[in-house]
Parts: C-alpha cells; structure tokens; sequence
C-alpha cells in the first residue's frame, strides 16, 4: 500500500503541546497518515532508548519509518577523508534504524562543484559499495540505503546519477525528491504527462517492479538558476510542481510507493493533503 506521511514534526505538533518524537506516531495516526520520516539531518543524535520506543510507537500506529541521514554527508568530496566519514556517517544513521525498527534511510550524495561529475559519481559508486559492505558485516544489510536525486546544480543527484547509484545493489532504492527535479530542471513538472516521463526515466533504468516501491519527497518549491533555493508549503500556490499531476499516474501505474512530505512547518498537514488528492484520483482512475 502507498503510504503518506511528513519529514519531521509539523509546528502544530508543538502547538498543541506535544514535545518529543516519540509521540508523533501516535499523532499521524490520528490524522490518518502512515508514514513518518524521522531527521538527523544535522547528526545522528538520537539514543537507543528514544530510537526503541519511537518504533515501538510506530508499530503500535502502524506507522512507516525512515530516517534522513546527515546532509553533510559527501560520498562525493575530492577529500579523501571526507568520504571515509560519509561511511561512518551512513553507518551510524543504520544503526538507529535498527534501533528504531525503521526500513529505509535518506542519503544526500554531496557536492560535485571542486570536481567534475563523473569523477564526483565514481567516488559516490565506490563509497557506496563500500559502505555496503560494512553495513552487511555489522548486520544493518536489511534496512534500504535511498539515495536521494537533489535540487542544485552543484549537487551529484540528477535522476540519472541516483538511478546509477541503485545499480550498485538491488537493495538500494531511489529518493525521487519531485521538487528537487521541478528545482533542478527550473519548473520542469507541470503536467501529467512530465511527471510520467520522470517515472519513465526511472522504470527504463531499474524495470517497473523496483519503480513501484520508490521514495518519494514532495513539496512545493522556490529555485534560481542554481537550482533549488526553498521549499513552501501546499497553499504557496506560486510555486510548483502541483500533486495532482503525479497522483494520477501512481493509481495507473499501480504503484506503491512511500511519499514523504517536506513543506515548511506543514509537512504533516500537506502529506494528509496528498493522501487525500491520490484517493480521489484512485476513484477516478481504478
């Protein structure tokens, strides 16, 4: 089944006086979403004992998990020493994924502005297998690394060079961030039919069963010519790219992916939004 849910906690999770993240499954479950996409965006900081019973909280709400890896993690820096920590980074993110019970972790691949892109890929390719490798022998092989497709031009992360990442192993599977390829192709998604040829694109590379259980972020986005500049929220109607266009071709498709939603402060709100979009498009379609 296609789940829904919000990268970290909504402001009106705090608003209504709940303080920690342990209570958020419990929380999304009342609103009707089953996802939950936990951030260490700025660390791995979270214990075991709050990591164990963020999971047991999930499972008793039967709600998905994921957690975003660190964004200083760059599997594609120049610096030697730079990608030997991205491992150590990915490692400790598997670890509270364990703990946590969850299935799948976010990777940002990093940047390749001091380097060209296809040495910048190789080093990625290279740090992935190995990192692999360690989580294997450390018994983290079951939780999915997702590389993520990211929104500047100076970052690695196009549709293609995550889909090259996925080739590493058959357990990898792709984040499609949908307004980081809006972002990056400067207002690239404005119908069905773009949203179908990105889902084309990564159906050629991988085949259709892995295309089904993709990652996905969403949400609207702000970009410059560099690309990617802020994410706002669903009501921000100024900006792109529209859920209706992708909802569609999942119910066509048949697809079952999990859709995280990354708004400014609503995330929660607008994932329920996105839930509520795709069923209507489901009774349309099916």
């Amino acid at each position: 089944m296609i789940k829904f849910g919000p990268s970290g906690n909504s402001d009106s999770f705090y608003e209504q006086g709940y303080k920690s993240s342990s209570q958020m499954p419990a929380w999304l479950a009342g609103m009707g979403l089953d996802a939950y996409e936990y951030s260490c965006t700025k660390g791995v900081n979270v214990g075991e004992a709050t990591a164990t019973e963020i999971g047991r909280q999930a499972k008793d709400n039967n709600i998905f998990l994921s957690i975003h890896a660190p964004y200083y993690i760059n599997m594609a820096s120049e610096e030697e020493e730079k990608r030997e920590n991205s491992k150590r980074y990915i490692l400790e993110t598997l670890r509270a994924a364990k703990w946590m019970d969850a299935k799948r972790i976010v990777v940002h691949t990093g940047s390749c502005s001091k380097v060209g892109r296809e040495t910048a890929l190789k080093y990625a390719l290279q740090i992935l297998q190995e990192t692999l490798e360690l989580s294997d022998a450390a018994g983290y092989g079951d939780v999915h690394i997702c590389p993520e497709v990211l929104g500047k031009h100076n970052q690695l992360g196009t549709i293609e060079e995550v889909l090259e990442m996925c080739k590493v192993d058959e357990r990898i599977i792709p984040t499609i961030d949908f307004g980081h390829v809006h972002a990056r192709g400067l207002g690239r998604l404005n119908s069905e039919e773009d949203f179908a040829a990105v889902i084309d694109i990564i159906e050629n590379s991988i085949g259709k069963e892995r295309t089904r259980n993709i990652h996905c972020h969403f949400s609207r986005i702000e970009f410059s010519k560099g690309g990617e500049k802020r994410h706002w929220n669903f009501s921000d109607r100024q900006y792109g790219p529209e859920f209706e266009h992708l909802a569609p071709i999942l119910v066509k498709r048949k697809m079952e992916p999990v859709i995280i939603c990354e708004s400014r402060g609503m995330m929660a709100e607008d994932a329920l939004e996105m839930k509520r979009l795709y069923l209507q498009a489901k009774e349309k379609y099916e």
